[in-house]
Order: C-alpha cells, then structure tokens, then sequence
C-alpha cells in the first residue's frame, strides 16, 4: 500500500473497522475516509456509487456487516442475507466501476461446511452442508467471495478475502443476546449479581478466537500481499471449549456463581479451527493470547459502562 493514497474503510465503528483504523493510523496513514452510517446509507446503491465517484479512495477495507451471535443469526435470517448481500453489491460494483486499487472483503469461519474436515482449509469451501443457524449470514458472504472473483476473472478487479475465526475485542456488540458469545458471556455475567448464569447447548462445541486487533494487523499484511481474490483464513491457533471459555472468561470477570447449560438450544457447529497457514507462511502472525484479550476486552467493558453512567 501506498501510504499517501486514500483508504476508505465501511464499517469503520464497528467491531473490526474501529481496530483497521487503528492500525492505519499506528502505520501512518494519513488519508483515511469514513462514513456514519447516517452519512452514507450503504444499502443505497446511488448513494454508494456517488460516494465512491466523489472520494476516489484507492484501497478499500469491507468491515461493514450486520453480525450477531448464534440467536441473532437464526432468529432474524432474512435481515442477515439481505442486508450483508445488498451493502457487498454495493461496495464491490462501486470499486470496480470507480477503479479502486485493491479491494479487501472480510468473511466469517461459519461460510464453511458444518462437519469440514479440521483444521479447515480454504478449499473446504462449498464441499457441504452449513450450520442451519447462520446459514443465512454465511450464504451473504459467500456470495461476496464469489462476486469479487467474478470481477477479476471478468475484469481484472484486485481483492482479497480473508475469512478470520470468531472475533471479540473492544467496540464489539455485548447485548445478551444479539452480541457474539465473549462479549455476550461478559455481559451475562456482569449483569447477573451473582446468581445462576446459564448458555446454549451443553459447552462441548470447539471455537477459535481472534483478537479484533490481530485481525486489523492481518488485513493490512493482506492486502499487500494478495490481489486475485484469493480466499485467506486468518486465526489465534488457540481452540478452545464453549464451556472452557465460560470458565475462562467468569475468572476475568470475577464471577462466581453458576454456570448452568440449556441442551435443549443447539451447539452450532461441533468444531472449526482454522488452517491459516496461507498467511502465516508470509509472516503474519498475531499478537494476542486469548487470555490477554479477553483481559483487554473486559477493560475496554468496564471503562466505557463505567463512562456511560457519567
């Protein structure tokens, strides 16, 4: 990346778009272009187009998605698949049209098949049937994936698209129930003034988290060394237990109550940790422990609660 030219990052208040200006910020970049969501509605394709034909920015980071935790997923499916397919159309013809440099698209493990061999492999993609709960958000994104190598197959369009394993980290969503599941946990168990805490399914399931920030340090590294639409996994290394993070994340909130398990709500997909040797063969690898950004988190947490009540 040139570091004078401009970037624009969608989504640059949520979860990974906040820690990508960041890290732009930290490299020196000074030419960073945002938008509110109350100024560009991205699901106006005119707006959009007229965006782009104004800022001509020559990188592009796609962190604009709605997202949610396993509830949100299955319970508002049709928000999900239009929504995330209509703001990806949108981004992605703009850039093409408007002749940005290099396009960056973020995905989500869960457009991998429910029972993939493990540790999942970029190829595994469209070799089975998905998790029923998040269906629809991973049918969004796959058509994201494949709209961006449709336009370097037809058109030449750089991009790259990196497909990170679940995330957390400061700016993420810590509802209850619409949030991811660590900040969804540390809100639960903040909120339950010692009494019983209880989650889906039974804890046996295996996930793989990723720091927001590590996430934002490998998009940068990415799009510098990717450019014909190449699906890229990007992950900690670090599997863990559903019911293990209950209990790691209860000690850094310093919750001691109960933690309970509702068997008859579903599990999700049995286990997915990523292969992202692709990117880590080119010398990328991330910063953070899960321990430490779970402390990381929970600061972040407290601190902005503790301002809201100010």
């Amino acid at each position: 990346m040139d570091i004078s030219k401009k970037v624009y990052v969608a989504g640059h208040r949520g979860l990974v778009g906040s820690a990508i200006v960041k890290v732009l910020q930290k490299k020196g970049f000074k030419n960073i272009v945002t938008r509110t969501r109350n100024e560009l509605d991205l699901l106006d394709q005119k707006a959009v187009s007229k965006f782009f034909e104004s800022e001509r920015p020559a990188y592009v980071f796609d962190a604009a998605a709605k997202v949610g935790g396993i509830y949100a997923n299955d319970t508002y499916s049709a928000d999900f698949i239009y929504e995330n397919i209509q703001i990806q159309n949108n981004l992605i013809h703009s850039a093409w049209q408007f002749e940005v440099e290099n396009f960056l698209f973020l995905g989500s493990v869960c457009i991998y098949p429910k029972f993939a061999e493990v540790p999942v492999k970029e190829e595994s993609l469209l070799t089975g049937h998905l998790e029923p709960t998040n269906d629809a958000y991973a049918i969004a994104k796959i058509s994201g994936i494949k709209m961006l190598q449709a336009y370097h197959k037809q058109y030449g369009m750089k991009s790259v698209c990196l497909m990170p394993s679940n995330l957390y980290g400061p700016g993420d969503n810590f509802h209850p129930d619409n949030g991811h599941v660590i900040p969804a946990m540390i809100r639960k168990f903040e909120d339950s003034m010692g009494s019983k805490v209880t989650f889906w399914g039974d804890g046996s399931a295996k996930r793989e988290f990723l720091y927001s920030e590590d996430l934002a340090d490998a998009c940068v590294f990415a799009i510098d060394k990717f450019e014909n639409g190449e699906l890229i996994n990007v992950g900690s290394g670090e599997n863990i237990s559903i019911k293990d993070l209950a209990n790691k994340v209860a000690s850094v909130v310093r919750y001691n109550g109960e933690i309970g398990w509702d068997t008859s709500r579903p599990n999700g997909t049995p286990n997915r940790p990523l292969d992202n040797s692709k990117i880590t063969d080119l010398g990328w690898k991330p910063k953070h422990t899960l321990s430490e950004g779970l402390r990381k988190t929970y600061e972040w947490y407290v601190t902005e609660t503790y301002l809201e009540t100010i």
